[in-house]
Formats: structure tokens, C-alpha cells, sequence
């Protein structure tokens, strides 16, 4: 059979034939792209046939498309034998790996999560933190600067980015380029993305997020606020400065509100720059009390917030307490890293079923795709099959990635990426909920929640439009119906059916989103039953899912 087709430099003998092989060929190609697809890209047929000592047969140059599929087809005839043990034996090894995996998941599943967690961290906690405050109050600066001091960015590379910002014009942005990496960041000297890194205290492992505070980028500082359990509120001690944040207008006020309403209860207010108005204690106590009635108001605890002075670019209080006369004759309190140390880590769902949101997909080397994001519940082991909701497809769990180191499991409140296996990542958007096959998150389109409505000039109405940010997801959504006025402190309906939703109520809603949203009750997943709405660039709501209806 080889003889016959391959006679006359691989061209068919007949037409007959060619016909055979055009039937063939379509079938082969599909075989070999997904059984060696990774490995060679799409030049599939000349590879193989090198590989079965074809070469010499192939033509070098290949006239016209018809003679390559012809000639496709004839190394599939001439090597049948040798093609499909080829094509057959890769997904093979492919199944064969995970096994061992699977034998040994299951003995690892005795093991207690709980007590592999203290033990993987050397007995440190982990701690999931959110930079936050007004555009220009400085968090780049200060964080870039307090991981400087840390030692986490080595001194060439922060020499580089002097010299570079220096070229650039902006001498002062150096520290804060250590998180905004993209030109257009740094070409703009604002914080669009949210940068994350980790770092380490004397009991804590912390992973910093840095989130952008400009008003056009909030939906990005909602996705890194909603992965954090605890924030630092960066504001700007220089004189109009912090006024200009704090006013109606300002973000400081929103972010608070933001990241209160998103389930943060701890917070360090840094109170930066504070070497522009010489340390005064006055102009601090101002900025302090200032806050302190609006944190009060927006739901923080007394006991919760902490006040420290600091300069980001001086680089004061950061690590060590500062040691400047000014500041040390009324300052006596913590420095910025031992008030992040002495925050109390939250409980972990561990033992929930789990629930990964996600925040990144993209494309791995090899086979399959990665999506990265924070565990909210449960654990996860490699070997794992996973369920992505809303898209309602399943998975493999092939890796596991933390802080860019690969581990066999991980569980509750780690940032993971994880590599999948076994599933389209066209189907994967940002905001997509994986969880476990046997208790699988429910996806609707309709739910009814308790929402408490922000300083908001125009009154919310039946069919009110918003955007519905909730995790990582912003979807456009209606107000259906509003069902009624709580009152605020008991929870107990004072008016049923409203028109309309005026400021600061606390209301029972029912909306309704386009597409389909993996949402929790509130009752059973706290972190994953919190959702913001918003409506022409500003927030207008928080609110709790009550009842999800289909």
C-alpha cells in the first residue's frame, strides 16, 4: 500500500484515491492537533511525517493546499499503523499522570486542613490586605517604599527605577513603580490595576494588594477590596490635600464605605506626607477626628481603626518608628508594619464546601489554561475535579500555584492559580465561581436582597438600572421590584411596597442581571453574599443577598 501511493513522489495514482484521502484527512488532522497540539503547534502533517522517516516522500515545497492535504493523507495511509498508537497513546500518558494523584488525594484528605495550614506557614497566619485611599494620597509610593525597607525589591532593581523616573520627569514616583508596572501607570503616575505582592511580619504572611484610587478605576479597587479581610486607608496630611479626598467628591469617604460594605472590619489609617506640614500634632489630631466620625458612621469599630503617621517618600514609620524629634515628642504609638503585625487574622471557612472566584484567566505553556484568584471556602487538591459556574462546565484541577510556588493543596483565603484541564477557556470569564461537583454554587438571574442605600441624589424607582459588582464580576442589572423599608436597627418592615428609596434606607429589593450570576445566600457564605451597586460612577448601595430565585 505504501509502494502503491507513495511511487511517485507522494502524488495519488487516481482520483479515486484523492477522494479516499480528503475523507481521510479532515479526521487525521482533528486526531493529531489534539492529541500533539501543544507540542508542535498546527504544522501537523510534515512533522509526523518526518517522524515516521517520510521526509524524503513529502514534497519540500508545497504547491497548492489540495497536494498538502494529499499529501497529508498519504502519510496517514502509508503509516496507519504507526500513526494512531502515536495518537491514541498521548491522551493516554495524559490520564496516567493524574492518577497516582488521585490515590495519594485521597489518603491526603485524612489529613486535617486545619493543622497542615498552621504547619505550612511555620505557625505565621495569612492575612489578605487592600491599600485604599484618594488618588495622589500616596499608597504606590508608600507601599513601594515599605517593601524597600523590607528588603522584598533589591537595590539594583530600585536604582533602576530612580534613574528611570528620574528620565521620566517624575523623581518622586520611584518607590511607587516597584507596584504600577505597566507604562501607562507609570507614563501617568496613577495606579489603573490593582498590584499585588506578598510579604512578611514577625507572625504574619501577608499578600498586599495595591488598589488603584483614582474614581474612574473603583471598579477595579472593588475587585482587590473584595479579596481582602483587612485595609490600609492611605490619606493625605498636606493642607487642601486631605480635604480635597474627604469632601463630597473625594474617594476617601467612598473606599471607606467600600470596603466596609465589603466586609472589612479592621483598618490602619496611614496618615501620609505628614513630613509636608513638619509633624504637627494638630493638623493629625484634625485629620483623626475628622475620620473618626465618618469611620464610626460607616461601621467600623473604635476599638478597629488605627491612626499612624507616616511619609511614604521619606520613608518614615514605615519599618521602624521614626526616629525624627518632631514626630517621637507626642507620637508614641506603633509604626505602620507593627500595626499590620498586630491585626487579628479572620476565621477561615475551611470546612464550607470550596469556592474559588475568579480574578485573572489566561493562557499556560503547556496544555489547559490558569485561572488565578482567592480561595473564599474550602480547600482545594491537584487531581480535584471542579465545577465553573455560571458556564456550568467541569474541570480537572491539573496544578496549583502559591505566591508562585507550586503546592499539592490549598485551602481558604490563599491566592492560588490554578491550572485547569478538560474544558474550553473561551467558556472562562473574570468573575466565574468554581466550586466542588458534589455542592455546587447556584447561578441565577434573579435574587432578592437587603440592600442599605448610600448618600444618593437621585431616589432609586422601580426598574432602576445599576451595575451589580459582586467578587470579581460587574454586570448590568435592573431593580426589579422594591419589595419594602426596613427599619435599620431591628431589620423589622416599616412600609411595604415602596415607591421609591430614598438616602441612607435599608430596603428589601428583588434585581434582576442580564446574564446569569454564581451567587450565595448571605447566611451561608458571608464573603460571597456581599455585593456593591453602582450607577453613573458612583456607588449608591450595599447589599446582601436574602434569596436567590432563578
Amino acid at each position: 500500500m505504501r509502494q502503491e501511493f507513495c511511487g511517485q513522489n507522494g502524488k495519488p495514482r487516481d482520483s479515486q484515491s484523492t477522494r479516499i484521502d480528503s475523507k481521510i484527512v479532515p479526521k487525521v488532522t482533528k486526531m493529531t492537533v489534539s492529541g500533539k497540539k501543544q507540542a508542535m503547534g498546527f504544522e501537523v502533517p510534515s512533522v509526523i511525517a518526518e517522524e515516521n522517516g517520510h521526509s524524503a516522500n513529502t514534497p519540500q515545497k508545497r504547491p497548492s493546499s489540495e497536494d498538502s492535504s494529499v499529501t497529508s493523507g498519504v502519510v496517514e495511509l502509508g503509516s496507519k499503523s504507526a500513526l494512531p498508537s502515536q495518537t491514541i497513546q498521548i491522551p493516554e500518558e495524559q490520564s496516567t499522570v493524574p492518577t497516582p494523584v488521585k490515590k495519594s488525594s485521597k489518603t491526603r484528605q485524612q489529613i486535617d486542613v486545619k493543622a497542615e495550614l498552621e504547619k505550612r506557614q511555620g505557625g505565621k497566619q495569612l492575612l489578605n490586605l487592600v491599600v485604599i485611599g484618594h488618588v495622589d494620597a500616596g499608597k504606590s509610593t508608600l507601599v513601594g517604599h515599605l517593601l524597600y525597607l523590607l528588603g522584598n525589591v533589591n537595590k539594583r532593581t530600585m536604582h533602576k527605577y530612580e534613574q528611570e523616573s528620574k528620565k521620566a520627569g517624575k523623581a518622586s514616583f520611584a518607590y511607587a513603580w516597584v507596584l504600577d508596572e505597566t507604562g501607562e501607570e507609570r507614563e501617568r503616575g496613577v495606579t489603573m490595576d490593582v498590584g499585588m505582592t506578598k510579604f512578611e511580619t514577625k507572625t504574619k504572611v501577608i499578600t498586599l494588594m495595591d488598589a488603584p484610587g483614582h474614581k474612574d478605576f473603583i471598579p477595579n479597587m472593588i475587585t482587590g477590596a473584595a479579596q481582602a479581610d483587612v485595609a490600609v486607608l492611605v490619606v493625605d496630611a498636606s493642607r487642601g490635600e486631605f480635604e480635597a479626598g474627604f469632601e463630597t467628591g473625594g474617594q476617601t469617604r467612598e473606599h471607606g464605605l467600600l470596603v466596609r460594605s465589603l466586609g472589612v472590619t479592621q483598618l490602619a489609617v496611614a496618615v501620609n506626607k505628614m513630613d509636608q506640614v513638619n509633624w504637627q500634632q494638630e493638623r493629625f489630631q484634625e485629620i483623626t477626628s475628622k475620620l473618626g466620625q465618618f469611620l464610626k458612621q460607616a461601621g467600623f469599630k473604635e476599638s478597629d481603626v488605627a491612626y499612624i503617621p507616616t511619609s511614604g517618600l521619606g520613608g518614615e514609620n514605615l519599618v521602624t518608628s521614626c526616629q525624627s524629634s518632631e514626630l517621637t515628642e507626642w507620637y508614641k504609638g506603633k509604626c505602620l508594619l507593627e500595626q499590620i503585625d498586630s491585626f487579628k487574622p479572620p476565621q477561615r471557612s475551611v470546612d464550607k464546601p470550596f469556592r474559588l472566584c475568579v480574578s485573572d484567566v489566561f493562557k499556560d505553556q503547556g496544555s489547559g489554561f490558569c485561572v488565578t484568584g482567592k480561595i473564599e471556602a474550602g480547600y482545594i487538591q491537584t487531581g480535584d475535579r471542579l465545577l465553573a459556574m455560571p458556564p456550568n462546565e467541569t474541570c480537572t484541577a491539573k496544578g496549583i500555584t502559591l505566591h508562585d510556588e507550586p503546592v499539592d493543596w490549598a485551602a481558604a483565603g490563599d491566592h492560588v492559580s490554578l491550572t485547569l484541564t478538560g474544558m474550553d477557556i473561551i467558556k472562562i470569564n473574570v468573575g466565574c465561581i468554581f466550586c466542588g461537583l458534589k455542592e455546587p454554587i447556584k447561578a441565577c438571574t434573579r435574587f432578592r436582597a437587603r440592600v442599605l442605600i448610600f448618600n444618593i441624589d437621585v431616589p432609586i424607582t422601580k426598574g432602576f438600572p445599576v451595575l451589580l459588582h459582586y467578587q470579581t464580576v460587574s454586570e448590568p442589572a435592573t431593580i426589579r421590584r422594591l419589595l419594602s423599608i426596613l427599619h435599620k436597627s431591628t431589620g423589622e418592615v416599616t412600609k411595604k411596597k415602596p415607591k421609591v428609596l430614598t438616602k441612607g434606607q435599608n430596603a428589601l429589593i428583588e434585581l434582576q442581571t442580564q446574564r446569569p450570576v454564581a451567587l450565595e445566600l448571605y447566611k451561608d457564605f458571608k464573603e460571597l453574599g456581599r455585593f456593591m451597586l453602582r450607577y453613573s460612577g458612583s456607588t449608591i448601595a450595599a447589599g446582601v443577598v436574602t434569596e436567590i430565585k432563578e
